[in-house]
């Protein structure tokens, strides 16, 4: 195809004359022109990939790579006095996802087309997403982040449903957007609106009236559950994106033929964390009404759903009054309610029982008795649900369980946000490790090699020059390229811990100010949203900016630590930060990270990983062996069995650690306090002091030894050079297409 005629037709003018967002335009409507060519005939099994977050981020180019005119259009453009990254400029990320559960879900997708897999992602197309988040006075804000144009990704079709609540009936729409795979198929991600949605209905301060079922129903990605109000919502918004997926698929597998009795044979439905539970007894509910009996269709719709489980938090395991769900989806009590009498008439534990004896309904509880499959995210996080967290259920079902170790599409992650990079391993070894990710192994033969050493490290300062120029233009922030970027960016959570990066923040800037200089400069980089109504995580996130505003105006202390907090942390900004890293925080408390991705996709563009034995650090560490990462911190089964005991008691860490407590009492000095809200941070230090759920305190000493040995040890670039090689060499294990290749061996048996 010759790139510069298609465009100068759809531009119906010389590139050269047209504005950005025409060729922006105009590309975008060649990219949809190209996926559709790649277009395939299903097969008679289909994955639906069903999932309340997408988070794709902007998709431009990502199309352009898979569909292989990526460097074509870049030349093109050149040639007209253009370049690429001033067009991406103009396209608006979708606001679809939050955090690692909707990205590693986008990098899903990909791979399934990658792999030539039919498969369809659904869920809901959310007009204003989470939230942009806003600082002032250096506290979070939240303002709405509207993202759809009238010239879109999105592709209105002429699918509707009526779904009905308790209260109400509203009218679905379904859009969909291309998913293209690597030099292969297109797919698509469904995605289902309601017909009456009202952006106009929020206000200045980010409020609407939650009840507004019609108005409101596909606002916000999340909304505020802090009130009954917003609870509510979540159910009804869970309920539409169930009650339409399982619709289409009923209809699509009708339409290749199903009988419906044979519905596993026609589609396998992967139900990503607890929120699209609910298609379980919808499903039971729909083939019902079309005739089967009700412990048929519990047999069909067992045979058709999997559960992934993405997390080890017992809060994070959705749990429903039944009244909330008699109120919203009367319909699909009655199911739920046979469905927990059958568990109990099989078994006596109350523990295993869909409805507790508080009459809350648990929705991993439906999903792990009436689902086929049960899988984990990485090593560890599956043998602590199958020797912890439900073990009782592994005792019943260890059939079921299984580990799909989470990946990352390598054609974002690296070809299009590390160009430099992925140039340079291109010529070095070809291009077969775009397709198979463990071809980066040939890398291990250059470690000794200090030509190709000193070209990674030169390749590390372009992308410290490049995100300096992106950060100082787009949000005003000053970074020191010759520093090394210590960087955790990702939800602010507390059992992420990001507050115990703030202590050795804190603990760095005092031994600066005492006189004890680093030989390197350190900046350390911060991003994450905390959401609303989540109390400590705002909290935490108002002392990193005090504290910004405070060392980076220090004169003794901001030539050697400067601390940053990137405002609206999304993929766009994530694409420019990862390259850049030397240093990747991944220092959740031990048992509670289920895998993360952060940590594949910093690794695979040569940072070091400074993190804790949780989540996927385990095989990261099993992968680079003992020099090619800092682990500090508690055990998995020490912190296990500290909770058991109930024996951690954050005051006595703190009262026997005195540079510990230095660092925690200057959350309440006088210079801080003067720069802060003095409730928001007297707020922290009382919770870290009397409570530290997540034991912050208990690995401080070992995180700085960690810290301090990883930034002694960049002062040996050569060695420094050979960790980064080993790293990227070591992590085509977390391809996305391996992760894909494994669930559909395994779970899915899609057959091409």
């Amino acid at each position: 195809m010759k790139v510069k005629q298609e465009l100068e037709k759809l531009l119906g003018k010389e590139i050269a004359q047209s504005s950005n967002e025409e060729v922006y335009y105009a590309l975008l409507n060649l990219t949809k022109q190209l996926a559709d060519d790649r277009r395939m005939e299903e097969t008679k099994k289909k994955i639906y990939y069903v999932s309340a977050e997408f988070l794709i981020g902007k998709l431009l180019s990502n199309n352009m790579i898979n569909l292989g005119i990526y460097e074509d259009v870049k030349k093109v453009l050149a040639e007209s006095g253009k370049t690429l990254a001033e067009i991406e400029e103009i396209e608006v990320e979708p606001s679809l996802g939050n955090g690692g559960l909707g990205r590693l879900a986008a990098c899903f997708l990909d791979s399934i087309a990658t792999l030539g897999l039919s498969g369809a992602g659904i869920g809901l197309n959310y007009h204003l997403g989470l939230f942009k988040q806003v600082f002032e006075d250096r506290m979070q804000k939240e303002q709405i982040n509207p993202w759809i144009k009238d010239q879109s990704w999105l592709r209105k079709t002429d699918v509707t449903y009526p779904v009905t609540f308790g209260k109400c009936t509203v009218q679905s729409r379904l859009y969909e957007i291309d998913v293209t795979g690597y030099n292969n198929r297109t797919n698509k991600l469904c995605l289902f609106d309601v017909e009456t949605v009202d952006e106009s209905i929020v206000d200045a301060n980010h409020q609407f009236d939650k009840t507004d079922i019609e108005k409101n129903l596909t606002l916000f990605l999340y909304p505020d559950d802090s009130d009954e109000d917003g609870r509510k919502l979540r159910i009804y918004q869970q309920y539409f994106m169930v009650s339409n997926a399982a619709r289409l698929i009923i209809d699509e597998c009708k339409a290749k033929g199903s009988k419906l009795y044979d519905l596993f044979d026609y589609a396998v439905i992967q139900i990503n964390d607890t929120h699209p539970t609910m298609i379980i007894p919808e499903l039971i509910r729909l083939l019902v009404a079309e005739g089967m009996n009700m412990d048929a269709a519990i047999y069909v719709v067992s045979k058709t759903c999997a559960y992934t489980n993405h997390t080890i938090l017992a809060e994070a395991l959705e749990k429903w009054p039944r009244h909330y769900l008699a109120e919203v989806v009367p319909q699909l009590v009655p199911i739920i309610e046979i469905l927990d009498d059958k568990v109990r008439r099989r078994f006596s534990d109350e523990s295993v029982a869909i409805i507790d004896r508080n009459d809350l309904v648990h929705m991993a509880h439906i999903d792990i008795h009436y689902g086929f499959s049960v899988n984990g995210v990485a090593y560890l996080h599956t043998e602590i649900l199958k020797n912890s967290e439900l073990n009782n259920f592994y005792k019943i079902y260890p059939e079921k369980f299984n580990n799909k170790t989470n990946g990352i599409t390598f054609r974002r992650w690296l070809l299009y946000c590390n160009e430099l990079l992925s140039d340079t391993i291109t010529e070095w070894i070809g291009d077969g490790y775009k397709k198979d990710a463990m071809e980066l192994e040939k890398l291990l033969a250059f470690v000794d090699d200090d030509d190709k050493l000193e070209k990674l490290l030169e390749i590390k300062h372009q992308n410290k020059l490049r995100a300096k120029e992106y950060f100082k233009e787009t949000q005003g922030i000053e970074l020191n390229e010759n520093s090394i970027f210590d960087i955790q960016v990702k939800r602010l959570h507390e059992y992420k811990r990001q507050q115990l990066n703030v202590l050795y923040v804190i603990h760095k800037y005092l031994e600066i100010k005492a006189g004890k200089l680093p030989t390197t400069p350190v900046t350390v980089i911060f991003g994450a949203k905390a959401a609303p109504a989540y109390t400590i995580a705002k909290d935490i996130i108002h002392l990193i900016l005090c504290l910004q505003e405070l060392i980076n105006n220090d004169p003794e202390v901001s030539p050697y630590l400067n601390v940053v907090m990137v405002e609206n942390y999304n993929v766009t900004l994530a694409e420019k930060l990862i390259p850049a890293c030397d240093i990747s925080e991944q220092i959740s408390l031990a048992s509670k990270e289920a895998s993360g991705t952060g940590n594949m996709k910093f690794m695979l563009n040569g940072a070091v990983t400074l993190g804790t034995e949780d989540g996927a650090n385990v095989e990261i560490h099993q992968l680079v062996g003992d020099d090619n990462i800092y682990i500090f911190g508690e055990s998995s089964d020490s912190v296990i069995e500290h909770y058991a005991k109930a024996d951690y008691v954050s005051r006595t860490y703190y009262e026997n650690n005195p540079v510990l407590k230095e660092a925690v009492d200057f959350i309440i000095s006088d210079a801080v306090i003067a720069l802060g809200n003095a409730e928001m941070l007297h707020r922290l230090y009382n919770e870290l002091l009397n409570k530290d759920w997540f034991m912050t305190f208990i690995d401080f000493d070992s995180y700085v030894d960690a810290k301090e040995r990883a930034y002694k040890e960049y002062e040996d670039r050569k060695a420094w050079a050979q960790k980064m090689m080993v790293n990227i060499a070591k992590a085509g294990f977390f391809s996305s297409d391996r992760t894909i290749a494994e669930y559909n061996n395994d779970i899915w048996k899609i057959i091409k």
